[in-house]
């Protein structure tokens, strides 16, 4: 079906008179109206303009010259995923248009300068940021994507491929850049480390949320911690370099960190040359940036008795002046090798809270204004951060400092038999004017992290336009490949897992709150209800215990990434049978209603079914500590056994 374009002006040509109609074959069907897209992360800014665009068959795609390969054949991929069989290159940009035309370049451009141009956008001039303009123009349509720098125009790449998977793209401007210049992921959880298959699938991941940082720490990596002395087998180093070039293939800095703080001698010169041997080694294949982790260690005592020679007896500050002249010489060898390289990033020992202390005053006070400082926030698994925390600690440490948010890491034993699935709450709007950015801690589990992940990459590029629960919809429509039967059953599924422990007794966010609203309601209409309204909150519930048990099935379908459902094997496993215990429990519910004396075998099985999925346990060595399997605790399990009291049969 040929879709033309009309361009009606009036007055002098400008984006604001550009109309487009949708002309069928018969002209007889009018177009529908264009509707804003919801992109994410959110964008800085996003205004429709009139009419919409159908990429057809066939489209010519202008690139100057100088744009680098990957954001050229990310674009390829994306108009052939949308049913673009015939891609056609060109230098130029047509005197009169007939077909859509996408330019795709930086601002620096003279044809990507013209190309906004002719619908009056204004190109973005923040690092990372890009322009969107599509308009119909003549008989056809064009669509610019510019970018300020070239990782800009590989963001907004990544917003044409939101904008591409819809039925017409409508004629817009989008103008976008990140609130936060440090956005990504620390593989930094204890326990079985991701694969390097994870880990690109991970690296791919990172780029459809615009994120830019990934930091390489597995704690359980014996070169960067145990043995960092030691160098890299040349086998290792080399599946290193191999996951290197995905991260650059995705726009995103892969920073290698290291952890010498239970054996390192600070004053001692041969260990200096260790770390920038393994440095060098690192860059070799293509590491520019890395990390000094400093955190999990003691700093009551020294390592070597030159320590204590150089800096006096062991305490916290000593500690602080000791680590700072270490990372100095660091950061000054970094310099002197590439000036462009970005600066050393370190986590210190004293990593949460912000109140002031000898070991944050000497770090304050000697260590080099340019070294990153990483915390965790208020605590290490924080419930909370407002901008008042970042400000304090902007002060305790001298410096802005990059967040190493703990949420959703699950390697810690309040988080055991959980996946951390809940939304990315409670962290203020506005804390970009206090951070350098946010780094997520993610769970051994890759894929499912992914669902938090997104909202933490969604808040750092722009944390005053972010919603919370329409990202998390997001996160699970992309896992579900845009497909609603199965982004329902994952957000069924995520409502199992949504509480968020911390190291006290107090979770931040509450467990399966959408059940916990539905079955409350069941017991509200039993207790409170008319003989109707007791009958129908029963039906609604058989209903909705259907559709729970029927979940798992559906994840595992091969409609969501296969990795997810092999990730969460056990958890869909146990949700099925929970379902089920579930299901039982309606249907007794319903028997007992009508006083049937068949509701007691009801209960009985579902109490069977129940006990069948509470004694499952997590994949053996997945994660740190391993246990039974929470699904809903605390209100599924407890609605189940109080069922059988809720009617009298």
């Amino acid at each position: 079906m040929k879709t033309l374009f009309t361009c009606l002006t009036v007055g002098m040509l400008g984006c604001s008179t550009l109309v487009a109609q949708t002309v069928q074959p018969n002209n007889q069907v009018p177009a529908r109206p264009a509707t804003l897209p919801a992109i994410y992360p959110a964008p800085v800014s996003i205004a429709l303009g009139k009419g919409s665009i159908m990429l057809g068959k066939s489209v010519t795609l202008v690139a100057p010259p100088g744009i680098d390969t990957e954001t050229t054949a990310l674009a390829r991929s994306i108009l052939t995923q949308a049913g673009v069989e015939t891609i056609t290159a060109a230098k130029q940009l047509p005197q009169a248009f007939e077909g859509t035309h996408i330019v795709l370049g930086t601002g620096d451009a003279a044809i990507v300068r013209t190309a906004l141009t002719k619908c009056g956008a204004v190109a973005d001039s923040n690092t990372e940021g890009y322009t969107i303009a599509s308009v119909a123009t003549g008989n056809g349509a064009l669509i610019t994507l510019a970018g300020h720098d070239a990782d800009g125009l590989f963001h907004a790449a990544q917003t044409f491929r939101q904008l591409a998977q819809r039925a017409a793209i409508p004629a817009l401007v989008i103008k976008d850049h990140p609130s936060m210049p440090i956005r990504g992921t620390i593989e930094g959880f204890y326990g079985k480390p991701w694969s390097m298959t994870d880990r690109e699938k991970h690296l791919d991941f990172l780029a459809t949320v615009k994120a830019n940082t990934y930091v390489y720490s597995p704690k359980d990596d014996p070169y960067a911690r145990d043995r960092w002395r030691d160098a890299y087998p040349a086998a290792t180093l080399a599946e290193l370099g191999k996951l290197v070039a995905v991260a650059r293939k995705n726009h995103v800095n892969f920073v290698y960190a290291i952890s010498p703080g239970p054996t390192v001698c600070f004053s001692d010169s041969s260990d200096l040359h260790q770390l920038e041997r393994k440095f060098s080694a690192l860059r070799s294949i293509g590491v520019h940036s890395f990390y000094v982790a400093l955190d999990d260690i003691e700093y009551t005592k020294w390592n070597c008795d030159l320590d204590k020679t150089t800096f006096g007896p062991s305490g916290p500050e000593a500690a602080g002046i000791a680590q700072s002249r270490l990372l100095n010489a660091l950061q000054a060898n970094l310099r002197k090798i590439d000036p462009t390289a970005p600066p050393l990033i370190m986590v210190p020992t004293e990593y949460y809270d912000a109140k002031e202390s000898p070991y944050k005053a000497a770090l304050r006070k000697n260590l080099d204004s340019q070294v990153v400082v990483q915390w965790t926030g208020t605590d290490v698994v924080p419930p909370a951060i407002s901008i008042g925390d970042a400000r304090a600690a902007t002060k305790a440490f001298g410096r802005k400092t990059l967040l190493w948010d703990n949420y959703p890491v699950n390697d810690y034993g309040e988080s055991t038999g959980r996946l951390l699935l809940a939304p990315y709450v409670r962290r203020e709007a506005g804390l970009s004017t206090e951070l350098a950015g946010i780094l997520s801690n993610p769970m051994n589990q890759e894929a499912p992290s992914r669902v938090a992940v997104t909202g933490v990459a969604a808040f750092a590029w722009n944390d005053k336009g972010y919603d919370a629960e329409r990202t998390w919809l997001a996160a699970a429509r992309e896992l579900a490949g845009g497909d609603e039967q199965a982004t329902a059953a994952l957000l069924t599924f995520f409502d199992t897992q949504h509480l968020a422990p911390t190291f006290g007794s107090q979770p931040w966010q509450l467990q399966a709150p959408k059940l916990k609203a539905m079955l409350d309601g069941v017991r509200d209409a039993i207790a409170n209800g008319d003989v109707a309204t007791r009958h129908q909150a029963i039906a609604d519930l058989v209903q909705r215990a259907a559709a729970f048990a029927a979940a798992p099935d559906i994840i595992r379908s091969g409609t969501v990434d296969t990795s997810f459902a092999q990730d969460a094997r056990p958890w869909l496993d146990a949700m099925q049978l929970w379902g089920r215990a579930l299901q039982l429990t309606a249907a007794g519910l319903d028997a007992a209603d009508h006083g049937s004396a068949a509701a007691a075998r009801y209960f009985a099985n579902a109490k069977k079914f129940a006990a069948e999925a509470a004694a499952l346990q997590t994949i053996p060595g997945a994660t740190r500590f391993g246990g039974p399997i929470k699904i809903a605790d605390g209100v599924l399990d407890v609605f189940v056994a109080d069922a059988p009291k809720l009617i009298a049969y």
